[in-house]
């Protein structure tokens, strides 16, 4: 049987967009069963589990949030006893978000269980080849970042 010819561009990307969704719908179903009413909500604790305290505004920027949305989730999670805000040392003006104790357990039993399921959802890999698909999409990304700069096709006129 001959090899395959490698798939058009627009076939690739179709290819990529729907394992994307289908992983990122999992996630999503993972984060609801563990008791988060939204993502954010997840991503507010796991980024101060994983990072430490941070200013709201870099919070949100790590979390691709507007200042409203991060300031909602902030205040959700403050309300439910999880983070707490303080003033920033260097700079009492700066609000800095950080786990309390129950925001940090419920962040550790959280995680623990959310990467059990994500390892669910890529287990259709053996190890190998998810270490391949690692690197794989990281010189794709560095490439399609690199292109993003460069000039695209223009559409000519017929």
């Amino acid at each position: 049987m001959p090899p395959r010819p490698p798939p058009t561009p627009e076939h690739l990307y179709l290819i990529l967009w729907k394992a994307f969704y289908a992983v990122e719908a999992h996630d999503r179903r993972s984060i609801r069963s563990l008791g988060f009413a939204s993502d954010s909500d997840f991503a507010v604790l796991e980024a101060l589990y994983s990072k430490g305290a941070l200013p709201v505004n870099v919070l949100g920027r790590k979390l691709f949030l507007t200042s409203g949305a991060i300031t909602t989730a902030v205040d959700r999670a403050q309300r439910q006893g999880l983070v707490r805000r303080v003033a920033d040392p260097a700079d009492k003006r700066v609000a800095r978000v950080e786990l309390t104790e129950a925001g940090r357990e419920k962040a550790r039993c959280a995680l623990v269980r959310h990467f059990q399921n994500l390892a669910t959802a890529l287990a259709g890999l053996d190890p190998a080849e998810q270490r391949h698909l690692a690197d794989l999409l990281r010189k794709l990304g560095k490439h399609a970042a690199s292109a993003a700069g460069a000039e695209l096709v223009a559409a000519q006129p017929r």
